[in-house]
């Protein structure tokens, strides 16, 4: 008898490496700390993003606006709500959103056809979430933006040119060379 073929391509509405990552520790049973215990395959708990309707949008041009991302996301359905990602002290833009459709076919269909394709000549990455709740439109980076703009060392004009602890760095190294040091 054959083989049966496998599939080469990763399903687009599975859960999110972040999620799952997150999640690890509710995979096992808390009340026994045995190491039999924790070698037990768990029951799979309830998929929150197998319903999801929301998409979380990653590596935006800090100068995407929202009319930008709307106009393009409306290609795939009605738009319930757009909320972009602030830097926590500024409130300006700092290269994430959330898309939330009105229902789970649009957003498999949004990250089908409109992730991994560019917007402001950057490729956007799409990615289902759970929902999006208040608090989360802010950067969780030192200075308000995202933890991977902190850190960056490449020019990037997209991002607001180099990271912010590397422009730091080179600001101290400029000031270090004007005094002859």
């Amino acid at each position: 008898m054959p083989e049966p073929m496998r599939n080469t391509i990763e399903r687009l509405d599975r859960p999110s490496a972040y999620y799952l990552g997150r999640n690890k520790r509710r995979k096992f049973n808390k009340d026994h700390v045995g190491r039999e215990d924790r070698e037990r395959t768990p029951e799979e708990p309830e998929d929150p993003l197998k319903d999801a309707t929301t998409l979380y949008v990653g590596n935006l041009s800090f100068y995407t606006t929202e009319e930008q991302i709307h106009e393009l996301f409306a290609k795939c359905g009605e738009i319930k709500r757009l909320v972009m990602g602030l830097d926590r002290f500024n409130k300006t833009p700092c290269g994430f959103c959330f898309v939330e459709y009105y229902n789970h076919q649009d957003a498999l269909d949004c990250m089908k056809y409109i992730g991994g394709t560019k917007l402001d000549e950057r490729i956007i990455r799409t990615d289902l979430d759970p929902g999006f709740q208040e608090g989360r439109q802010y950067g969780r980076g030192k200075s308000g933006g995202q933890v991977r703009d902190e850190y960056r060392d490449e020019y990037d004009p997209g991002r607001g040119g180099y990271g912010r602890a590397i422009a730091e760095e080179r600001l101290k190294e400029e000031e270090e060379y004007g005094r002859g040091r």
